[in-house]
């Protein structure tokens, strides 16, 4: 398809956006709210000196986000909710693998859709202008039972940047751009079966029945400890786990362990002597220290049973289509098989917070740390920044020698205007 003129692409998007969120509804209560939010964000990357993974070390990428969502109480008992978005992102150079590990993840379908409802509006070189529906959700609210049916956003766990459980639409701890959770086509309902515990169960449907998930968590609570029960099929893995969390005097301790049994042997190998196993954990807990208006400090260990053993392994895997498929449906949120993570956050001003992220495989060494801020000009516009500074070896011809040292040096903007 012919590429339109850039200038009318910016001029399309811009009139699109409508300056306030509308409710509609009889004597003052809103029956139907529609909420808008339009991004606008550029990326700036330098990737390592490796021709051969990087035919250009320099490029830049710019990204239009335009978000409509509609809820609709249509009674007391039933909620509806619809969000249509448009994607436009332009890019220019790069290339390679770059999309590894980087501010704004390679464009890929939404794993558990029986339709993708995602449609192309122009394609060209360095250009993709997409639109799609991405909720489309009946909720209904009876007594003791919450069900919802459509596309919807389905997130468990109790992990702050990785999951061991969230089974359904996870995703990677550096993407700066991802503020809302993919929407999944399920049926869903959660069970009250006494005061503190609950049945949630979730049947997410793909394209067949291979690339569906049915699973479901067992939840309760007692004091300052609460605790899962998971159990299912994700696609054609078996999966058990279970998770909890507590409250141990001023800090929050969380962990989420959880095993998959694959009827195939794992591209990346098993664990445990079983070519068929893997096995998920996530370990953690935060801290409010007394630092200013408060510094909130984040600290998770990951161990991933998907990812590769060796980053040298990294290129061959990646060309396997078993690898792939698990790598871009977010079986394994990082690329090898151990991460630790420090998320700290501080709100210096009522307009500016300030955040950073340290990321590191505790296998070889590398990682990256991203330094961030936000700042709220007004009660709709907020201006995101991020950097991405890797650490580690540089990649050698076709092999990575690290984990993250093939990730590209990035900065990110993004003006975030909402209704």
């Amino acid at each position: 398809m012919r590429r339109p003129p850039r200038s009318a692409l910016w001029a399309a998007m811009l009139a699109a956006v409508p300056a306030l969120a509308r409710e509609l509804g009889a004597e003052g209560e809103a029956a139907v709210s529609l909420r808008t939010s339009l991004k606008a964000g550029a990326v700036l990357s330098r990737a390592p000196e490796d021709p051969l993974l990087f035919p250009e070390r320099e490029s830049g990428a710019s990204l239009w986000r335009l978000r409509l969502e509609a809820e609709a109480r249509p009674g007391p008992l039933a909620t509806v909710v619809i969000a249509y978005e448009h994607r436009l992102r332009v890019e220019s150079g790069g290339g390679g693998i770059a999309s590894l590990g980087g501010a704004l993840p390679a464009e890929a379908p939404a794993p558990y859709r029986i339709r993708q409802l995602d449609w192309s509006l122009s394609q060209g070189t360095g250009l993709s202008w997409r639109h799609e529906i991405d909720r489309a959700a009946l909720a209904l609210h009876v007594p003791y039972v919450e069900a919802t049916v459509g596309r919807q956003a389905v997130g468990w766990g109790r992990g702050v940047l990785f999951g061991a459980v969230d089974l359904f639409s996870p995703f990677s701890p550096l993407e700066a751009d991802r503020e809302w959770r993919r929407g999944v086509d399920a049926l869903r309902a959660d069970v009250k079966l006494a005061d503190r515990v609950s049945l949630d169960a979730v049947a997410a449907f793909g394209e067949t029945l291979g690339a569906s998930t049915l699973a479901a968590r067992l939840r309760g609570y007692a004091g300052k400890v609460d605790g899962e029960v998971v159990l299912g099929r994700r696609a054609r893995d078996l999966v058990a786990g279970v998770t909890s969390s507590a409250a141990v005097g001023d800090a929050e301790l969380h962990g989420e362990l959880a095993f998959f049994r694959s009827p195939d042997p794992l591209p990346a190998g098993g664990e445990l002597g079983d070519d068929r196993l893997a096995l998920k954990a996530v370990a953690g807990g935060s801290y409010r220290f007394a630092v200013g208006r408060g510094l909130v400090v984040f600290v998770e260990y990951h161990h991933s049973g998907f990812g590769v053993r060796e980053a040298r392994d990294a290129i061959a895997l990646l060309a396997d289509p078993g690898f792939r498929a698990r790598y871009a449906r977010g079986d394994s949120q990082i690329l090898g098989r151990h991460a630790l993570a420090l998320l700290a956050s501080l709100e210096l001003t009522n307009e500016v917070t300030a955040q950073a992220l340290w990321l590191q495989s505790p296998s070889d060494g590398s990682g990256v740390v991203s330094p961030s801020a936000v700042v709220t000009l007004s009660d709709s516009v907020s201006i995101q920044a991020n950097a991405y500074l890797p650490f580690g070896a540089a990649p050698d011809g076709l092999v990575l020698r690290s984990e993250y040292g093939a990730t590209p040096l990035s900065v990110f903007v993004q003006v975030r205007i909402y209704d």
